[in-house]
């Protein structure tokens, strides 16, 4: 090939890599349409909600129309639980607040994240909380990925200010399709009979 082509296909395959850019441009800026994007991984759903950046995190707002229960530590932090979801691949996920009614801060306890050194070397979590099922005499543990890392809300501050809520969900195996109602059993908190939809 002689220079003069070799120079045309240089500056189309140039100018063609910088239409390729532009609209990759374009596409991450999204619309102007007013809209906001969604989220396109599952990541997101850890992601603190702005409400909650102030407190440390949460994934996502729970359902706060429908409260199962709500149970008071001795700090004055209450634990409202709305959801407990049985969910179509073997799983429940509990969905609730931390609430900081007390008046002043509230350190949370390392107790929160369980008694499992391998699960605690990750960060802060929720690891501790556990499901009893009493009809069938098991206890149910928050499910940990294959890092060890828990499926429950992770990385929020250690302190929960006055008047401020911490969002949260964590995830177990389903207890069998006849056990309709579990007890909830947390650190710091008196156990909480909680029913399954």
């Amino acid at each position: 090939m002689s220079n003069p082509h070799v120079r045309t296909m240089r500056r189309a395959g140039v100018a063609a890599l910088m239409v390729a850019t532009l609209a990759l441009s374009m596409t991450a800026c999204g619309s102007d349409d007013g809209k906001e994007p969604k989220a396109a991984s599952s990541k997101a759903s850890t992601e603190p909600s702005t409400s909650d950046k102030d407190t440390g995190g949460g994934e996502t707002v729970p359902d706060t129309s429908n409260i199962l229960l709500t149970s008071k530590n001795d700090a004055g932090i209450d634990m409202v639980i709305n959801t407990a979801t049985r969910d179509s691949g073997g799983f429940l996920t509990v969905s609730g607040q931390f609430k900081n009614s007390s008046g002043s801060a509230f350190t949370i306890p390392i107790t929160w994240n369980g008694p499992e050194v391998a699960v605690a070397l990750k960060g802060r979590s929720l690891a501790g909380m556990t499901l009893v099922d009493s009809q069938g005499k098991k206890r149910y543990y928050v499910l940990r990925d294959t890092d060890n890392r828990p499926l429950t809300t992770t990385d929020y501050f250690s302190r929960l200010e006055a008047g401020k809520s911490l969002s949260f969900f964590a995830q177990f195996p389903a207890p069998p399709d006849t056990t309709a109602k579990v007890d909830l059993q947390f650190p710091g908190f008196a156990n909480a009979p909680i029913e399954i939809s």
